[in-house]
């Protein structure tokens, strides 16, 4: 694409990090490895490099993760199944709809974020940002598609979401209510 005019820029997203030295030693992988394919290939490789916070220790770390990483994509799945200690498909194939039937929680964590998931997110937001102002932060899964969890991203300051196809429509009406709610506040 690029001998064509094109200006790609790959960016390539490192999983279920818990530990900055884990992200340090897989971006000298990465970038040892693009400068082999600039030299093979006689261009340029613009590349981003990133995260996905999926991983409690990854969020309460994040100002140490962002020295490596030019974003965060919060992979809420995981960090969910995570921060309760359930598996997703144990628990809804047992005992959480009942949980939520019985008000034991107030919705299903794996439907709609749960505030604790949000506090690790805001908590890597923060920390993330204090250390890379410009850090591009978002989250992809299912919770991307649900408007109370898109209304609580956007509270927390992140840039995008990203979820299944389905989801796209509903995804972009409640991520323009939400920053539309958000402006309305700031503005009081």
């Amino acid at each position: 694409m690029t001998r064509s005019g094109g200006h790609p820029i790959a960016k390539i997203m490192i999983p279920l990090v818990g530990h900055v030295n884990e992200l340090s030693a897989t971006k000298r992988i990465l970038e040892t490895e693009a400068k082999a394919v600039e030299s093979t290939a006689g261009v340029s490789v613009d590349y981003k490099f990133g995260t996905m916070i999926e991983v409690p220790r990854g969020a309460l770390t994040a100002d140490e993760i962002a020295t490596d990483a030019a974003f965060f994509s919060f992979g809420t799945n995981d960090l969910t199944q995570m921060t309760f200690g359930y598996s997703r498909d144990d628990a809804e194939g047992g005992f959480l709809l009942k949980y939520v039937e019985d008000k034991i929680l107030p919705a299903n964590p794996f439907q709609t974020l749960d505030d604790a998931v949000v506090g690790l997110m805001k908590i890597a937001v923060d920390k993330g940002r204090a250390t890379r102002p410009d850090l591009e932060l978002g989250i992809c899964g299912e919770h991307g598609g649900d408007p109370e969890s898109i209304a609580k991203c956007e509270r927390i300051g992140l840039d995008y979401v990203s979820c299944s196809p389905f989801r796209v429509p509903v995804a972009r009406l409640a991520a323009a209510q939400a920053a539309l709610a958000s402006a309305a506040e700031r503005d009081r």
